[in-house]
C-alpha cells in the first residue's frame, strides 16, 4: 500500500467512526428536542381549547397593591446608547410610579455625562465606588444598595425590580404587566426579540432565529413541567421580597458578583427557594403584537463568539460548578439541556469533518474510479432517522421565526443554521479556554459587547 492509498484508507476509517459518533449523538439530542416539541404542542393545544377569550395587557385588572417599580440599568462604556435608551424609555413607559437606576463607574465619564444630560427626576444616576469594569452583577448590586438607601430616606419600599440593558427598546405596556403579575409571581419574564431590519447581518439575524424558538417554546415548556424559569437579564421583573430573601442568604447582595450569568442563576435560585416564576407571552391588545423587549444583537462573528462563549461559561461550565444538579427530574432535565451546548458543538464539528472526508473520498471516486467503503445498514438507518429529525427541526425553526418575523425571515432562517453552527463551534472552543483561565486565575470582569440603539424605534 503506497502513501496515497494509506491516506485514503485512514480517511475512510475516520469518516465512518466520526459518522457513527455524530449520528448517535444527534439521535440522543434529537430525542430530547422532540420530547420538548411534543410537550409544547400539547400545552398549546390545551390552552387553545380551555381559553374562553384572548387575554391581553390592556385587559389585565388594576393592581391590588400599587407601588414603585425600580428599573435597574447597569452601564459600562455605554455612552453611545444610554442617552437614546433613556429618552425612549421615559417616553414609552406607560406607568405612574417608576424610577430608572443607572449604574456607572467613576472612570467612565462619557457614560456619566450621557446620563446626566437626561434631566428627569425619574432617572437616578448611581456611580460605583471602584473603577470599572467589575462584573455586571457587581454593578447591579450597587444599584440594589442605592435602592435600599432611597427606601430608607423616603420611607417606602419598592414593589418590584425590573432589569434592562443599556441598548434595550422597552415596550410601553411592560410595566403595567409587571405591576399586575408580580403580585402573583416572584419572577415575570417577557420575551426578548432581536431587532431585524434592513441593516441586520446574517449573524445578528441568527440570534432572532434562536430567540424566536427559545422564547416561543423552551421557556413555555419549562414552566409547563414545573422547572425553574431562568431570567434573561432584560425584560424581566423580580418581586422586592424575593430579592431581599436572596440577598439575606448571600451577604446582602442578591446578584452573584462572581458569576458571568447572574441573571440565569437568579431565576433558578428563586425556584429552589420555592418562589414562583412565569414566562409571559401576552399581546398588548387583543390580536396585537406581543409585549416584548427588543434590541440589536451582535452583527459580526467575532462579537457573537465572544458573547456566546460567555453564556457557555456561565451556564454550561461555571453553572455546573455553582448550581450542580439540585431539584427534581424536570429541573435536572432542563439543566442538562442548558449544559449540552459543548456536546452539541463537538457533534457539529464531527459532522462537518465527516462531510469533508466524504467529499474527499467522492473526489477520489471521480478521479480514479475507486469506490468508498460501504456504509453499514445500521449506520445508514441511523443517518436516515437523523435526516428526518433535521427536517423536523428546521420546520419548527421556520414556524417560530415566521410567527415572530414573517415568512421571509422564516425561510431565511433555514440556511442561517449554518452560520449559527459555526458560531456555536467557535464559541465552545473559546468558552473552554476562558473557563480554564478563570479557574486558574480567578479573574473575572465585565467582558461586554459593543451595543447599538436604533435611530428609528420599531413599531409595537
Amino acid at each position: 500500500m503506497d502513501g496515497a492509498e494509506l491516506i485514503f484508507a485512514v480517511a475512510g476509517f475516520v469518516m465512518h467512526e466520526a459518522m457513527l459518533f455524530a449520528a448517535c449523538g444527534f439521535l440522543l439530542l434529537g430525542a430530547g428536542d422532540i420530547l420538548v416539541d411534543f410537550i409544547w404542542i400539547g400545552r398549546t393545544a390545551k390552552r387553545a381549547l380551555m381559553r374562553g377569550g384572548s387575554a391581553a395587557a390592556d385587559t389585565l385588572p388594576v393592581p391590588e397593591r400599587p407601588g414603585l417599580l425600580a428599573v435597574f440599568v447597569p452601564a459600562w462604556d455605554e455612552a453611545k446608547v444610554i442617552g437614546g435608551m433613556l429618552r425612549a424609555t421615559l417616553d414609552r413607559f406607560d406607568h405612574p410610579d417608576y424610577r430608572v437606576y443607572v449604574g456607572t463607574y467613576p472612570n467612565d465619564p462619557a457614560t456619566i455625562a450621557a446620563v446626566e444630560a437626561i434631566q428627569d427626576e425619574r432617572v437616578r444616576l448611581v456611580i460605583g465606588p471602584v473603577p470599572g469594569p467589575t462584573t455586571k452583577a457587581d454593578c447591579l448590586n450597587r444599584l440594589w444598595d442605592a435602592l435600599i438607601a432611597d427606601e430608607r430616606a423616603e420611607g417606602r419600599t419598592a414593589k418590584a425590580i425590573v432589569l434592562h440593558d443599556a441598548e434595550d427598546v422597552v415596550h410601553p405596556a411592560e410595566l403595567r404587566v409587571f405591576d399586575r403579575l408580580i403580585e402573583s409571581f416572584d419572577l415575570v419574564q417577557l420575551p426578548v426579540l432581536p431587532i431585524v431590519d434592513r441593516g441586520t447581518t446574517t449573524v445578528s439575524a441568527s440570534y432572532a432565529d434562536e430567540f424566536a424558538e427559545s422564547h416561543g417554546k423552551e421557556l413555555v415548556v419549562r414552566e409547563a413541567i414545573g422547572a425553574g424559569i431562568p431570567s434573561a437579564g432584560v425584560g424581566c421583573a423580580f418581586s422586592r421580597e424575593a430579592l431581599a430573601e436572596v440577598a439575606a442568604r448571600s451577604g446582602g447582595r442578591p446578584f452573584a458578583a462572581d458569576s458571568l450569568t447572574e441573571d440565569y442563576e437568579l431565576g433558578l435560585k428563586l425556584h429552589a427557594l420555592g418562589r414562583r416564576g412565569a414566562f409571559v407571552r401576552l399581546p398588548a391588545t387583543g390580536g396585537g403584537r406581543v409585549v416584548a423587549t427588543k434590541e440589536y444583537f451582535p452583527g459580526t462573528i467575532e462579537a457573537a463568539v465572544n458573547q456566546k462563549s460567555r453564556w457557555i461559561v456561565g451556564i454550561a461550565l461555571s453553572g455546573w460548578d455553582r448550581l450542580g444538579w439540585s431539584g427534581g427530574p424536570a429541573e435536572c432535565w432542563m439543566r442538562l439541556r442548558d449544559r449540552q451546548s459543548l456536546l452539541a458543538a463537538v457533534l457539529l464539528f464531527t459532522a462537518y469533518l465527516t462531510l469533508l472526508l466524504w467529499m474527499l473520498l467522492e473526489a477520489r471516486l471521480t478521479l480514479t474510479g475507486v469506490p468508498q467503503p460501504p456504509i453499514p445498514e445500521q449506520l445508514a438507518l441511523l443517518m436516515q432517522i437523523n435526516l428526518a429529525l433535521l427536517v423536523w427541526r428546521l420546520a419548527m425553526r421556520f414556524g417560530f421565526v415566521t410567527q415572530a418575523y414573517g415568512w421571509r425571515q422564516g425561510l431565511a432562517s433555514i440556511p442561517r443554521v449554518i452560520v449559527a453552527n459555526l458560531i456555536a463551534m467557535l464559541a465552545a472552543r473559546k468558552a473552554v479556554s476562558r473557563y480554564l483561565r478563570i479557574r486558574r486565575t480567578g479573574a473575572m470582569q465585565w467582558d461586554k459587547t459593543t451595543h447599538a440603539f436604533p435611530a428609528e424605534l420599531p413599531a409595537e
